[in-house]
């Protein structure tokens, strides 16, 4: 047990050793245990020092580090003690520095650098558990859940490109072509952009890489080239600084930065020029015009201090002289603040700075490759953590994560003219495209950024001020295919002769808007079809998305689903589906006179005039001897009052004032029913009516007969009818029915149009020349043109003016009920004041009627009175109050006088007796 025990011992001893001189790193067998404040705290950063990211992240990390150990608020004591590898480029020796920096147990690295080199060494940090901090690799798959230890501390290109796609949509192109270098930052970025362009039904229509380490001019003029055959003209660029420099002069010297051309790259362009400015003269020229992209950094006081040292820092720290500094600059020394608050909240939290052996490297440990020094940071979850949840403002602004990036991402859009960058407005993931400065809006209530998408003006390449259409066609040698449906009939739309010669109303209206636009249109016809059965026209809209035809033109209705296969022009004719069936002519008859007003008319004005009758009956009968006499000649009266209003010769007398305001009223009705009724009638006797028993297609759906629609001539179908094999009607779109009906006078358009649609000509979708064409179209119909050219195709013989609507200009109710409302409001309110006037008469009469009697009459005496009261004459009723208050003086005169002859008779009895 004991010789076991030592052995044991000897091996690890050995271990050490051997350890110690393979890697010329000490370390303790198990864990290195460090204080719970240590005096200093080991970070790595690897950058390529010679380029234009790289040396300005250099002097901007020792420059933060620096002031961190100066600054004791944040580490205390604890000094961090940086150490720097050049990866010179080289993702091979980023992968060696890496493993370099990870055996010297840093607890983080600033990097790395590029997109590249982050994928694989994501995947060592994953096992040793020591996090990156990348500033400048941007690919947007490095924030998956795959990568939990790398952090990126500046904005993801899945924003840059939010950015150039806004920018694509702002300006109204459809597509893009994308120039990129091919390696994991170019293919992710660009994968990004074809998302977010997709977002705004954009696209890219064509992908141009290019290798990481082109050399040669000759290999990026063979990309270019390949790229001025396409027909977008709108420009990505995704490169690196140099490269990308290098595609923009090799596009200059080959005439593609003139005024049709547009070019976006991202924003290595403006990083190249902050830190090497001003640019030297021919490299200036090559990117006149040129759109790109800056992160945008808010004006805090924290950036004017660092902006106004730079110089000295960057002449101090620098061994190649003084450069610029750029926004990755700026995150750089941000990156370092960021870990050094991570750090103190990792050590308040009593972190382990300490690093274990990593048992998974057992197995290469016996294949002798080495690794036993790379080791585990066991803090490596605790410190993780403590970055993620940072909050601090620094020269960037507020820095801060969110679903593991950085908030309030934001870019300034620059338009390069002459020597300088001008801005032409920001974007940002709160408020897209905007002149405004990020800030600013994110102080105001959210609202949807595409209601205030703006920009300034822009000078495009060839120092143009109009916007470049952003495509031509694509100088591939290749004619524009335009499919054309050979059909059976109706080759007065499209007729495809033997020769193989087009012609038709849909040709002119094509040729002739071609005409109209500013650029050439190279194309051939190509007839679909054999011209003995109709061609499927949604087959032949098929062929034109899978690239078979690049447009198709003729008799093509817009539908919806078709809408989902191509993009269609304005339409230039308007064809619904309508009903036609055979007509009759329907002659003049004894009882054409009634065909002016409809059933319900006839009834509502009868009904009308007998109202008028009694109404004025009712206001006259007690003050006009005219209407007054026994019920018969009365009932004639209001008989002949009434209709005699229709020819104004009524010779009854109003004498109330309510009868003759109705009356007039009435009168003013006549006259325009009477003059509605003498034009109407004779339209009815002068122009020749069709009829049909089918009166549309709810007839048709209410029926059991058979429909047809056209694959030939419909004419026979139609005369034989249902009793002979025929149909009932046929329905088809209305272009086609006007031109058969023109030759076909025993025919006719019956009901409504029941749907709406019409033809255009069919594009891929997103296809420019379809917005075009859709202006020239607009442009032939506000001129005329396009009717002059219906006109020459599609007039055909006067038969067709001949039918009129099976619906003749007969006159209905609903267009006069407004008039018969108000006629009928009038005589309410006549009868209305008549009641109140005749109630206070009657009032009036019973109170003298009553007066000094002390009987009660019934309720019936009193109804048999009012009615009385009504019938009589006003005038009777008037005088009869007088004649009862003269009785009482006649009658007693007459008491006197007999008075005075009883008491004389007395007088002269009583003589008499005494006698």
């Amino acid at each position: 047990m004991g010789f076991v025990f030592g052995q044991w011992i000897m091996h690890k001893v050995l271990l050490v050793v051997l350890m110690v001189v393979y890697s010329g790193f000490s370390s303790n067998v198990v864990s290195s245990i460090v204080e719970a404040r240590p005096e200093v705290v080991n970070i790595g950063a690897l950058l390529s020092l010679d380029s234009s990211i790289g040396k300005v992240a250099k002097v901007a990390i020792e420059a933060a580090v620096e002031d961190v150990n100066r600054n004791q608020s944040v580490l205390g004591t604890t000094k961090m003690q940086l150490t720097m590898r050049d990866t010179n480029y080289s993702g091979y020796m980023s992968m060696l520095e890496a493993l370099s920096l990870m055996g010297s147990e840093v607890v983080a690295i600033i990097g790395p650098q590029f997109s590249v080199t982050a994928h694989f060494l994501s995947h060592i940090a994953n096992e040793l558990r020591v996090p990156l901090l990348s500033f400048a690799a941007t690919d947007p798959t490095l924030s998956s859940l795959q990568y939990p230890f790398f952090v990126r501390t500046t904005h993801s290109d899945i924003f840059q490109m939010a950015a150039i796609a806004d920018i694509v949509d702002y300006y109204g192109w459809r597509a893009v072509t994308a120039i990129y270098v091919d390696d994991d930052h170019g293919r992710n970025g660009i994968a990004a952009l074809e998302d977010k362009l997709a977002e705004r039904r954009c696209k890219i229509s064509y992908k141009a890489p290019f290798s990481p380490n082109v050399n040669q001019p000759s290999e990026i003029s063979d990309v270019l080239y390949k790229v001025a055959l396409m027909e977008s003209r709108v420009i990505v660029v995704h490169a690196y600084p140099d490269k990308g420099l290098q595609v923009l002069k090799q596009a200059r010297h080959m005439e593609m930065m003139s005024a049709e051309y547009v070019w976006i790259v991202t924003d290595w362009l403006s990083a190249k020029i902050d830190t090497n400015s001003p640019l030297a003269t021919e490299d200036m020229d090559d990117i006149q015009g040129v759109i790109t992209l800056r992160m945008h950094t808010p004006n805090t006081k924290e950036k004017s201090k660092f902006v106004s040292g730079w110089s000295n820092l960057a002449s101090r720290k620098a061994a190649g002289g003084t450069f610029g500094l750029n926004s990755y600059g700026l995150y750089a020394y941000d990156t370092v603040w960021l870990l050094a608050y991570a750090i103190d909240a990792f050590l308040n939290q009593k972190g382990n700075l300490s690093f274990s052996y990593d048992p998974g490297l057992s197995e290469l440990q016996r294949k002798n490759l080495h690794a036993d020094a790379l080791r585990i940071f066991d803090g490596g979850n605790l410190l993780l953590k403590s970055i993620l949840q940072v909050n601090f403002t620094g020269v960037t602004g507020s820095i801060k994560f969110s679903d593991e990036n950085l908030i309030h991402p934001a870019y300034e859009v620059i338009n390069v003219i002459g020597t300088v960058f001008r801005r032409i407005g920001y974007w940002s993931n709160h408020s897209g495209l905007s002149v405004e400065i990020p800030e600013e809006i994110y102080k105001k209530t959210p609202s949807n950024p595409n209601s205030r998408q703006q920009l300034y003006s822009v000078i495009w390449p060839g120092q143009t001020v109009v916007k470049p259409r952003g495509w031509v066609f694509a100088h591939n040698g290749r004619r524009l295919r335009i499919g054309v449906p050979n059909r059976v009939f109706y080759h007065e739309f499209v007729s495809v002769e033997a020769n193989n010669m087009f012609s038709g109303y849909c040709i002119d209206v094509f040729t002739a808007a071609l005409n109209l636009l500013s650029y050439a249109v190279p194309f051939d016809f190509v007839a679909f079809g054999d011209g003995h059965n109709n061609p499927n026209t949604t087959e032949l809209l098929r062929l034109i998305s899978v690239g078979v035809f690049d447009a198709a033109i003729g008799d093509i209705s817009i539908t919806t689903d078709r809408a989902r296969m191509v993009d269609f022009t304005q339409p230039y004719i308007e064809s619904g589906l309508v009903v036609v069936a055979p007509v009759r002519k329907l002659n003049s008859s004894a009882w054409a006179f009634l065909r002016p007003f409809t059933p319900m008319m006839w009834l509502v004005t009868a009904v009308f005039f007998l109202v008028t009758g009694v109404v004025i009956w009712i206001l006259e009968h007690r003050i006009n001897g005219d209407f007054r006499g026994p019920p018969r000649r009365q009932i004639v009266t209001i008989l002949w009052f009434s209709f005699s209003t229709l020819f104004f010769s009524h010779k009854e007398k109003t004498m109330s004032t309510l009868g003759r305001l109705v009356l007039i009223i009435w009168l003013f009705v006549v006259l325009v029913l009477n003059s509605s009724y003498i034009a109407s009638l004779t339209s009815i006797l002068t122009v020749e009516q069709l009829s049909s028993s089918i009166k549309g297609i709810e007839s048709l759906v209410s029926s059991n007969d058979p429909i047809g629609y056209q694959r030939d001539d419909c004419s026979k179908a139609l005369q034989d009818g249902p009793q002979k094999g025929g149909v009932a009607a046929v329905v088809d779109e209305r272009a086609y029915i006007e031109l058969f009906l023109s030759s076909q006078c025993e025919f006719s358009i019956v009901g409504q149009e029941f749907s709406k649609n019409g033809w255009g000509f069919a594009f891929p979708r997103d296809s420019p020349l379809a917005v075009d064409m859709s202006a020239a179209i607009l442009k032939l119909s506000e001129g005329g043109e396009l009717q002059r050219m219906h006109d020459k195709w599609l007039l055909g013989s006067p038969c067709r003016l001949e039918g009129a609507k099976e619906d003749a200009n007969r006159l209905h109710l609903k267009s006069f009920w407004v008039l018969f409302l108000f006629c009928g409001i009038a005589f309410v309110l006549a009868l209305i004041a008549y009641v109140i006037k005749i109630i206070r008469e009657f009032a009036k009469h019973c109170s003298e009627e009553l007066e000094g009697s002390t009987s009660r009459s019934s309720p019936s005496a009193h109804l048999q009175t009012f009615l009385s009261f009504l019938d009589e004459m006003e005038d009777d009723v008037k005088s009869r109050p007088k004649r009862r208050r003269m009785a009482p003086k006649a009658s007693s005169r007459i008491i006197d006088a007999n008075t005075s002859r009883n008491s004389d008779y007395v007088e002269s009895s009583i003589v008499a007796l005494e006698v």
